[in-house]
């Protein structure tokens, strides 16, 4: 009851209010009123005398405007935030809450930091910061110049067969497709495939944007201390940058264009009766003419920045899987818990404590390769993200 005498309730004191008013009027048993308000039948008799003798005013609840029992004293609330003031500024509230106890053996519920630092200004909630702009990248002009890819897993065969993936490879300037290979599932090899084709159909890019798939983007660094993938290294023989996006935003063109062929190829393929990867690979061709003869855009450059491969680039060598194998004083390497033997010639033996790569082919073959390797430091420049 407040200085006018008006009583506030909430919505659940109010429907309490009724049912206990029900049962002190006698329309309702006790043990009715229990089940509905959840209580006990003792204390909804208590209920009952406390509105025969307090009124409306003694179904609410007393501990209104009252400090909680549980409430955080203000000298460890005091003393927690100078100590992430001075320390932890920088902290989420979560990983603040962990090191408050870990370091300073102070317990509190992350929501309580999180209340908190947001109190002191020091963390906003994501509600209330203003949203990420993400703002138009032009497109290039040449085509050839950008080339984005993507995998879409999807059951591009409805219920006629699995699920399987789907590598789109569109053109930044033009917005054309200029390659769709199913494959079971985005691996290296699928990739090197479909690059394969794209490259011995078109020729090759200036540049290829991806997301960080572990394909394109390794998180851990290899044994010779680089961090390059094989997708990477090859597409670096080729002399083809290779570009990873921070965000889905950064590459919309292919990720609208996934969402695209998920309805009109989808449908494509069940008109005409489709439902393995080598029929669908086989009728991409004729889906692509047709798709870019819709929606492909004209560049603002006629200049085809897509490049023959020179007589030094050989496509079977360098798109492999490459590991590098230390060789033995008995002449021998392991990979893949098979032994093999080098032949005893001067040549060889010139490799003992040396590491040659054992290169993996997409048909199964593996064949130890006797060239020394680009170093990490000549590698990495040329793969930015």
């Amino acid at each position: 009851m407040n200085a006018t005498g008006t009583i506030t309730m909430t919505m659940r004191e109010l429907d309490r209010f009724k049912v206990i008013q029900d049962v002190a009027d006698g329309r309702l048993k006790p043990w009715r009123a229990a089940e509905r308000l959840r209580l006990t039948t003792r204390q909804v008799r208590r209920l009952v005398g406390r509105l025969r003798e307090h009124g409306p005013a003694g179904v609410v609840s007393r501990r209104r405007s009252k400090p909680s029992n549980n409430q955080l004293d203000a000298v460890t609330a005091d003393r927690a935030l100078s100590i992430i003031r001075e320390r932890y500024a920088d902290f989420g509230p979560t990983l603040a809450c962990e090191k408050l106890y870990e370091c300073h053996g102070i317990r509190l519920a992350k929501e309580t930091v999180r209340r908190l630092m947001t109190d002191a200004g020091l963390w906003i909630p994501h509600r209330q910061r203003p949203p990420k702009v993400y703002q138009p990248r032009a497109r290039r002009a040449r085509v050839g110049e950008l080339i984005q890819i993507d995998g879409s897993d999807h059951r591009w065969f409805e219920e006629r067969a699995p699920a399987c993936s789907l590598l789109v490879y569109i053109d930044d300037a033009t917005s054309r497709l200029m390659m769709l290979h199913f494959t079971a599932t985005e691996s290296t090899f699928s990739y090197f495939e479909a690059t394969r084709a794209y490259i011995e159909q078109h020729g090759a890019p200036g540049a290829l944007y991806s997301d960080k798939y572990s394909v394109f983007r390794k998180t851990g660094a290899n044994k010779d201390g680089s961090s390059v993938t094989h997708f990477g290294r090859a597409m670096y023989e080729l002399n083809i940058d290779t570009f990873c996006a921070n965000s889905s935003p950064a590459k919309g063109r292919v990720e609208r264009v996934n969402l695209t062929l998920q309805d009109r190829l989808v449908k494509e393929l069940r008109l005409r009766h489709i439902d393995t990867r080598e029929a669908a690979n086989a009728c991409a061709p004729h889906f692509i003419a047709s798709y870019n003869a819709r929606f492909g855009k004209v560049p603002r450059s006629a200049f085809n920045a897509h490049r023959p491969l020179r007589v030094d680039e050989n496509l079977d060598t360098i798109l492999t899987w490459r590991e590098p194998r230390r060789v033995t004083c008995a002449l021998t390497l392991q990979y893949d818990r098979v032994i093999y033997l080098l032949d005893d010639t001067g040549t060889d033996r010139r490799l003992v404590g040396r590491y040659i790569d054992v290169c993996e082919y997409p048909d199964g073959r593996r064949d130890p390769r006797r060239w020394r390797r680009p170093s990490p430091q000549a590698l990495w420049p040329a793969l930015r993200d």
